[in-house]
């Protein structure tokens, strides 16, 4: 077999990958930054490298401008990112979580699309102390950011406990497996044993040249939107046995504000894996990316990319290659939505699980409800577990039936939102951080989110739509971090109170929608909806998504090809 290798070369390839050759395997100068009094920044090249520790370099842009008539740097922070393979915490974890938040961040936690948590507003000075105290949760944030396998995620609550039992376990195995296997991350945060050099089996000296995202489903539910990942496994259940999964590679969300060169674009189905391959297949696409990837312009060095610029088949014979063997033929499945299902919920050994409406996944105190402190009270008398749901919710899970009842009263209590209040709109709706941390907000996103969905709702209710659900999601870029691509609905920031309006996405999450209208503001937004809501109300066919009557009635063409977004 013959396997491509990946060699750096200055004169081509992206500063991004001298920084990581010239790293020492993530070390980079990441521990004289820290203890650089002068700034509360870390060094440039370390920007890039803290990202593979989980950490994001952040600052408050509310006061950019304040602070620079006042001749002072950003206020600079951190963002750090758990690792959280299946989205599944203890209580006790989550205890202590949240006590981190209280002690070092801005007071609340947030829970991401990706169904890991994270906490804003650390400052450097006390970085070392809060990721050594997620670890002595024995969760960790290695590899939740940066040119890695990120965290893996799983379906939180399929109806079938076992099923979902084996599906996180995959997702631990397949997480532990695609880590990278540097020291750096113990020498740096919890003061372990120096190691001269270290070795990368998976992913040599220049790791991979993008992020790289990997989910399990378990049909028919498909929240966890797994065609927007870089590999996908889709459980395949006979007789109540979990025999394998289908494979699908090649999604990805992010793409650039007028460069048609970059696109979102839904996996590929390529195949079928039985259970004691699914980590020969993981390892391997990711080794077929490392290879094969776009090491000089870093836009385009997603899988997506990489299998278009290769062609499916090709890609399918690498991968045949670097496996061995050959993947089987896929095997039949139907996805029939890729929402949450609030409340409460009895499983087969009796147990209850409480699914919450939380907003943008921000757990945080405010004259509504008190979220924070109530999630930490429950915790006290909880002995199950904490399951974050790639829609930024959280369910309270495996609670015992004789502690229901003080749940139920401590959820009514703190007025947390299980869900039946919300139109099914809000309840379908996300959105990412975007202003004031995000540096690449363009616009406002999870503040802006419930002021839109009110005026969104009032046109529904004009039109006796309030009982339809309708999948919206706004982001204030077009990284794509909720996924607005597959939304039936998509707001992308384009600029301050200005947005691209994208329509035509599915509710099983399978399809791309198209842009719309191009650079409007709020006006123009539900001016354009309500014109489409006033005939959805009139011409819809029985049991007819919004985001399939669109392109029924030709408001927009179908996208299921990521080539043809721009088209």
């Amino acid at each position: 077999m013959t396997i491509k290798q990946t060699q750096y070369d200055p004169t081509i390839h992206s500063d991004v990958e001298r920084i990581k050759v010239e790293s020492n395997y993530l070390r980079g100068t990441i521990t004289p930054s820290l203890q650089d009094p002068i700034t509360g920044s870390v060094a440039d090249d370390d920007l890039m490298l803290i990202k593979f520790h989980g950490i994001y370099q952040q600052d408050d842009r509310d006061l950019r401008n304040e602070r620079r008539k006042q001749k002072l740097e950003p206020l600079y922070s951190f963002m750090i990112r758990a690792r959280v393979p299946g989205g599944v915490a203890s209580a006790e974890q989550y205890i202590q979580l949240a006590e981190l938040a209280t002690q070092y961040s801005n007071g609340s936690l947030r829970l991401t699309t990706r169904q890991a948590f994270q906490w804003h507003g650390v400052f450097k000075r006390n970085l070392k102390t809060t990721i050594a105290g997620i670890n002595q949760t024995m969760l960790d944030t290695i590899a939740a950011c940066g040119d890695v396998n990120r965290n893996v995620m799983g379906n939180p609550l399929p109806q079938t406990s076992k099923i979902h039992a084996e599906v996180y376990e995959w997702a631990k195995k397949i997480s532990e497996h695609l880590l990278p296997k540097t020291k750096a991350y113990h020498e740096i945060w919890l003061d372990g044993e120096k190691v001269e050099s270290t070795q990368e089996p998976i992913y040599g000296q220049t790791y991979l040249p993008r992020k790289f995202k990997t989910a399990i489903a378990v049909p028919p539910y498909n929240d966890v939107d797994i065609f927007a990942n870089d590999l996908g496994f889709i459980a395949i259940v006979e007789n109540d046995e979990l025999i394998g999964f289908n494979v699908a590679t090649g999604g990805g969300m992010g793409s650039s504000h007028g460069d048609e060169t970059t696109y979102p674009r839904v996996a590929d189905v390529i195949g079928f894996c039985t259970l004691d391959q699914v980590l020969q297949v993981s390892e391997n696409v990711v080794k077929v990316q490392r290879d094969y990837g776009n090491r000089e312009v870093r836009k385009l060095a997603r899988l997506k990319y990489t299998i278009d610029r290769l062609g499916i088949e090709q890609f399918k014979s690498i991968l045949n290659e670097y496996l061995g063997f050959e993947l089987a033929p896929a095997k039949p499945y139907e996805f029939t939505h890729n929402g949450d299902r609030y409340g409460w919920m009895q499983d087969e050994n009796g147990n209850w699980h409480l699914t919450l409406y939380i907003h943008s996944g921000r757990i945080i105190d405010n004259d509504e409800a008190k979220l924070f402190t109530g999630l930490l009270e429950i915790a006290k008398i909880h002995s199950g577990e904490f399951r974050i749901s790639p829609n930024q919710n959280l369910i309270i899970s495996n609670i015992q039936p004789e502690v229901k009842d003080k749940v139920a009263a401590l959820v009514q209590q703190y007025n947390i939102s299980i869900g039946d209040k919300e139109s099914p709109t809000r309840l379908n709706s996300l959105a990412c951080v975007a202003f004031p941390t995000c540096s690449l907000a363009m616009a406002e996103a999870e503040r802006y989110l419930p002021t839109f969905l009110d005026k969104l709702e009032a046109l529904m209710d004009k039109y006796s739509l309030q009982t339809q659900p309708i999948n919206v999601r706004m982001t204030g870029c077009p990284n794509g971090c909720a996924r607005p691509f597959l939304a039936e609905v998509g707001l992308v920031g384009k600029a301050p109170g200005k947005y691209n309006l994208y329509l035509g996405g599915n509710p099983v999450g399978s399809r791309l929608n198209k842009l719309y209208r191009e650079n409007i503001g709020e006006p123009q937004i539900l001016e354009a909806l309500e014109s489409i809501l006033e005939n959805y109300a009139k011409q819809r066919e029985s049991n007819e998504s919004f985001g399939d009557y669109v392109i029924r009635a030709n408001y927009v063409k179908a996208v299921v090809n990521g080539l043809d977004f721009h088209q």
